[in-house]
C-alpha cells in the first residue's frame, strides 16, 4: 500500500487493486529502463547526423572514419558536441578528413 501511496481513487484505497496496480508499474519501470537507453541512443545518433550533415559527411562515414582513425569518442559525447559546442565538432570532423 506504501508503494500505491499518490494513486487515484481505489488504486490506492483497495489493497487488491493497488497491488496490481503496484506490479504493473514496477513492471513498466522495468521495461522502460530498458527502453529509455535505446531512445537516448537514437537521438544521439540523430543528433550526430545532423552535425555531420552540416559539415557536408553522413553519420555512418563519420563513424566508419572515427573507427579507422581510432578516435575514442561515444555517441553521447559526440552528440553534445555537435549541440553545444559546434566548433569542437567541426575539428572533430576536419580530423577524420
Amino acid at each position: 500500500m506504501n508503494l500505491a501511496k499518490g494513486y487515484w481513487g481505489s488504486r490506492s484505497k483497495v489493497y487488491t487493486v493497488a497491488k496490481n496496480t503496484v506490479e504493473k508499474g514496477l513492471q513498466y519501470a522495468y521495461r522502460d529502463r530498458k527502453t529509455k537507453k535505446r531512445e537516448f541512443r537514437a537521438l544521439w545518433i540523430q543528433r550526430i547526423n545532423a552535425g555531420a550533415r552540416q559539415h557536408g559527411i553522413s553519420y555512418s562515414q563519420l563513424i566508419g572514419k572515427l573507427a579507422a582513425k581510432n578516435i575514442g569518442l561515444n555517441r553521447k559525447v559526440l552528440a553534445d558536441l555537435a549541440m553545444n559546442h559546434p566548433d569542437a565538432f567541426k575539428a572533430v570532423i576536419d580530423a577524420v578528413k
